[in-house]
């Protein structure tokens, strides 16, 4: 490697965006191929590097599972493949992501309710505090600690 384009890895931290401690775990987990090192042993990074670390940070913004962008940086240093495993890989993450979304829809939808039917009175009456408290042994929902008996009628959806 040229040594006066080689950064730190200090640099390129700053120049990624990246934490230095989430740099070397990419190392350790095989994602980013170990640097060269000078001969003070402090490593060095060339612009291939920084430019593999870049696509594993943007591929983690948009939630990638690691196992995948290992996959896609598998496929992206084949460029002459066709790109459909590519694809097949953000089809994957793109119906995940959709599944996520309902789930955390009905989720808020639920916290909601839960906030709406507050009766505003003291935390020893509070339903929001029964509901989270509620300890059943028999691995039932815990929503079921806001029964049909509740004097206003408030009964929580079932996701």
């Amino acid at each position: 490697m040229e040594r006066r384009n080689a950064m730190t890895i200090g640099a390129v931290a700053k120049a990624t965006g990246c934490n230095i401690r989430t740099i070397r775990y990419y190392e350790s987990v095989g994602l980013l191929a170990p640097p060269e090192r000078t001969a003070g042993n402090q490593r060095v990074y060339d612009h291939g590097r920084v430019e593999r670390l870049a696509f594993i940070r943007r591929a983690r913004a948009l939630g990638f599972p690691l196992d995948d962008i290992r996959e896609l940086l598998g496929l992206s240093d084949q460029p002459d493949r066709p790109c459909a495993s590519i694809d097949a890989v953000a089809r994957r993450h793109a119906d995940a992501v959709a599944t996520r979304i309902e789930q955390l829809s009905r989720l808020k939808a639920e916290l909601d309710r839960m906030v709406a039917h507050c009766a505003g009175g003291r935390v020893a009456d509070c339903r929001i505090v029964r509901m989270l408290a509620a300890e059943d042994s028999t691995g039932a929902d815990p929503t079921d600690a806001l029964s049909e008996e509740e004097p206003d009628g408030f009964v929580p959806e079932r996701a």
